[in-house]
């Protein structure tokens, strides 16, 4: 079972709000949730890592991914205004390795939760 430690306070911000559960999904593995909320044109650029386009690739990613599994998210920070958001905090796997992250995302437009562009920068920790 993943652990989930959200230090944010959203309840004020349905984009806030909707970006924790993005984020919790990742960490779940919920590829469905995630997949559902993206645009057909998605660009994922994983920095220093690789750049993802289209719903068909992100998705074949996220299902690579499903097999690591997280067994705690804390996120620390989440921002949100008008087009763009974003998350960071840690990640600890199962098996014993720990991440940083921080994620931007573009949303499809200032009203709409469905999201165009993730810039996720990773390092180890």
């Amino acid at each position: 079972m993943t652990k989930i430690v959200s230090k944010p306070n959203c309840g004020n911000s349905p984009k806030m709000e909707f970006l924790k559960e993005f984020n919790i999904a990742f960490a779940k593995g919920n590829v469905e949730f995630i997949t559902g909320n993206v645009t057909d044109e998605i660009v994922w650029n994983i920095i220093g890592n690789k750049k993802i386009e289209g719903k068909e690739k992100f998705t074949e990613e996220l299902e690579k991914m499903k097999s690591e599994k997280v067994s705690e998210l804390i996120i620390d920070q989440i921002l949100s205004h008008g087009k763009e958001g974003a998350a960071s905090g840690t990640i600890k796997m199962q098996n014993g390795k720990e991440y940083a992250f921080s994620d931007f995302y573009k949303f499809k437009g200032a009203k709409g939760a469905k999201i165009r562009s993730i810039t996720s920068y990773v390092i180890g920790i």
